[in-house]
This record gives structure tokens, C-alpha cells and sequence, in this order.
């Protein structure tokens, strides 16, 4: 047989179809899985979901997770990583006078953003491991420190930070009680409704967040 030129990868072969189709299940199993954690760990927290309720949401064989996560623990840790991804992404770049507007943007509006709330939710649920909580405060740490930095230049000072953390106390707080408690009249309130108030309290609590032009 002919061999294949250097860097090029010879074609398929009827015998390696049901490998790929393998790989590409596995891949796809292991995502629906991911979807499934991340909404029963947001909305229930870590003690209350058992992994038979993730598979069940999943549409899956239980021993799947352990196949894919090694655990429960291993499970929530991946969760915890798109979330830090999630978060990540979007804290990036936003003006201090947007602030308010892009809180209220992500709780109240469309269904695009249900990601990131989920995101958010996830970083408030602890797992009992000391090393994944570590990264959830870390996560958190460099979310109000990005904030502070739009308010007051680089390098906030530990009060810049602690008004920082107000403001994302706040939202965090916002999101629990919408969707986890439903709590009434927050629970239903749109991205307008939510606006004037939370421009109060960022332009009340972090310097340099005046009113947008």
C-alpha cells in the first residue's frame, strides 16, 4: 500500500467509522452531561442533587458519570470550570458608566444570557472540596477587581475592592432570589425595571460611575 505523504493523515477506512462514531458519541454524551449538572447544581446547590438525577436529566446511563467524571465531586468541578470560562469571557472590557446597564442586561434580559446566570449561581454553591471553593473565590476576586479597576484605575486599594464587592454581592443576591427563591415583585422584573435601581446603588457605591451620556 501506498504510504501517505508526510503531515497528511491516510483516509478512512470502513473499519475506523465505528471509532469516530465513538469518539464523537462519548464527546456528545459527555456535554449533554455537563448541561444537565449545570442546571441541577445552580438551581438545587451540591448537597440536594444526587448523580441519578443528572443522568435521568441527561437521558443517560448513571455509570456514564463516573466514566466521563470520575465522581459526583469530579462532575461539579468540570461544571465549575465552564462557569469560571463563562464568567470570564464576559467580564472583560466593560466601562465603568456600563456597569449598572450590563447587570441588568444579564439578569433581566433575554434567554441568551440564561448561560451566565447559570454561571453565576454556580460560583455561589460550594462543593466541600477546598481546592474547587479556592477557585470560586478566585473567580469572584478577579470579577470585583476587574470591576474596581473600571471604577478607580489599576491597582485597587482593599476599599475600592470592598465597594467593588458590594455591587457583585448585590448581583449575586439579585440572581438567588430570582432564580432560585422567586421571589416577587424581583423574580419578574425586566431588564428596564431593574436598570434605574441598579444604577442608584453603582453610581452610590463605586467612584467614577456617573451617569451615562
Amino acid at each position: 500500500m501506498t504510504a501517505s505523504p508526510a503531515g497528511v493523515d491516510p483516509p478512512a477506512t470502513c473499519e475506523d467509522a465505528p471509532a469516530q462514531r465513538r469518539r464523537r458519541d462519548a464527546g456528545r454524551t459527555r456535554q449533554v452531561l455537563l448541561e444537565a449538572a449545570r442546571t441541577r447544581f445552580a438551581r438545587d446547590g451540591y448537597a440536594a442533587t444526587t448523580v441519578r438525577d443528572i443522568a435521568e436529566e441527561a437521558g443517560v446511563n448513571v455509570a456514564l458519570i463516573n466514566r466521563y467524571f470520575t465522581n459526583k465531586e469530579g462532575l461539579f468541578e468540570a461544571c465549575l470550570t465552564t462557569a469560571v470560562t463563562d464568567v470570564r469571557r464576559d467580564e472583560n472590557g466593560v466601562p465603568v458608566d456600563g456597569i449598572a446597564e450590563g447587570i441588568a442586561r444579564r439578569i433581566g434580559g433575554a434567554a441568551d444570557d440564561d448561560r451566565l446566570r447559570v454561571a453565576l449561581l454556580l460560583l455561589l454553591r460550594s462543593s466541600g472540596d477546598d481546592r474547587v471553593d479556592e477557585l470560586r473565590r478566585s473567580v469572584l476576586h478577579a470579577v470585583s477587581e476587574k470591576m474596581a479597576t473600571a471604577a478607580g484605575g489599576a491597582d485597587p486599594d482593599d476599599a475600592a475592592l470592598l465597594r467593588a464587592q458590594i455591587v457583585l454581592a448585590t448581583t449575586l443576591g439579585i440572581v438567588t432570589l430570582r432564580s432560585s427563591l422567586g421571589l416577587q415583585p424581583l423574580a419578574s422584573a425586566t431588564e428596564q425595571q431593574l436598570l434605574d435601581p441598579l444604577r442608584d446603588l453603582v453610581q452610590a457605591v463605586l467612584p467614577g460611575a456617573g451617569t451615562p451620556s
